[in-house]
């Protein structure tokens, strides 16, 4: 992983994705863009899953600190 890749937002990762997968969709790309394109999604995926992670993490964290052990899931129950 780059530097640059490093320093890129979970925001950006995502929108770059999102772009990635559009174009993949359309069929339209060479095979060998195609294999460019798929290996920088997968290294985004990793980038936003490793974000999510950490961001995970520091809630717990957060929680632990306040007396909470863990976190609860979010169901439709909470909603309302």
């Amino acid at each position: 992983m780059t530097d640059k890749e490093k320093s890129i937002s979970f925001e950006d990762s995502l929108t770059e994705l999102e772009t990635i997968v559009t174009e993949m969709e359309n069929g339209d790309l060479p095979l060998n863009q195609a294999l460019e394109k798929f290996e920088r999604g997968i290294r985004l995926s990793r980038i936003s899953q490793q974000a999510l992670e950490q961001a995970e993490q520091k809630v717990k964290i957060l929680l632990s600190e306040q007396g909470q052990d863990t976190l609860r899931e979010l169901t439709d129950e909470n909603d309302g």
